[in-house]
């Protein structure tokens, strides 16, 4: 649909992300509300594919949730069993696409509201700005859940508040706001 400069289109057939144009801005939606936004392979490899397949005249991406959350992470309802080789698999995949987000040739903003948690905070991480609404909490449940930070979270948070809160944060299931 075309508005004068904007346009808007849902990315794939799926409707996990919602993409509109404003002149050289593309805002991409994690279109999940009833679910917070969780994270799932799906939404994670459409992501990908938006940033594979940037138009040369797009200036800035800004990433943010629909409805009240940004992201409340992985989706646990669709979480499956991997071995040793499946799991590293499944986090090399989350690490090339949020690669692709730190490393893209336009600034990305994510956008930040309500929950910010887990993988939805390793996406966060991965934009070169973070802005936040004073509802912002964020967390990273995945030490108390005896799962890791499979999408680089490891790496990108602690350089954003370091090591020690981002321990804090893992072990102690701590969730700080934004205010």
């Amino acid at each position: 649909m075309t508005q004068g400069n904007a346009e808007t289109a849902d990315a794939g057939a799926s409707g996990l992300l919602k993409i509109e144009r404003a002149d050289r801005v593309l805002t991409v939606g994690l279109n999940r509300p009833a679910k917070r936004n969780a994270l799932n392979d799906g939404i994670i490899l459409e992501i990908g594919e938006c940033f594979a397949s940037l138009p040369e005249d797009i200036g800035a991406v800004v990433i943010h949730g629909i409805g009240d959350h940004f992201s409340s992470g992985l989706d646990l309802s669709e979480l499956t069993e991997h071995d040793a080789t499946g799991g590293l698999l499944h986090s090399q995949m989350w690490h090339r696409v949020f690669d692709r987000i730190q490393y893209s040739r336009v600034p990305v903003i994510a956008a930040l509201k309500g929950a910010v948690i887990g993988g939805g905070l390793e996406l966060a991480c991965s934009a070169h700005i973070r802005v936040a609404e004073p509802s912002t909490y964020f967390a990273l449940p995945e030490g108390q859940r005896g799962i890791f930070v499979g999408g680089g979270g490891s790496v990108r948070l602690p350089r954003l508040i370091g090591v020690a809160r981002m321990m804090d944060m893992m072990l102690t299931g701590r969730v700080y706001s934004a205010t």
